[in-house]
């Protein structure tokens, strides 16, 4: 009995067949959980950085992390050295951060339309009548 790798995202290889619609739906629900996950974890770093920085009340750090992070800058000045540096910072992770988050959710649809492509290329090929060796 052969041991098959699992892999973190569970796609299907070229040479296996286009999954259910039930499956890919549960592809693509378990990448936006991911992708919410991610983003949650994201917006509380960035919570807890302005909280320690600039000593921001919670919910103000809460707003600022989530402007930061929707890429439409912060609603209040930071005062101290650390929270310019951990502004700056969050800023540019967030930016990668987004990027990250919708390419993870968009990835079981690009997979699916590229996998519909090439089993659809195969189909084609077998179709086509060979060349004949004869001269």
């Amino acid at each position: 009995m052969s041991k098959r790798k699992k892999h973190f995202l569970h796609y299907e290889s070229q040479h296996q067949p286009l999954v259910s619609r039930e499956r890919f739906a549960r592809r693509l629900l378990r990448n936006f959980i991911f992708a919410q996950i991610f983003i949650g974890l994201s917006l509380f770093a960035g919570m807890l950085g302005y909280h320690y920085f600039e000593s921001m009340p919670w919910i103000d750090a809460f707003a600022n992390a989530a402007m930061i992070l929707s890429g439409m800058g912060p609603l209040a000045p930071m005062e101290t050295w650390g929270g310019k540096l951990f502004a700056g910072l969050y800023a540019l992770y967030s930016g990668l951060a987004v990027v990250l988050a919708v390419g993870l959710i968009i990835a079981p649809i690009f997979h699916r339309v590229l996998h519909r492509f090439h089993v659809a290329s195969e189909a084609d090929d077998d179709e086509r009548p060979k060349p004949s060796k004869s001269r």
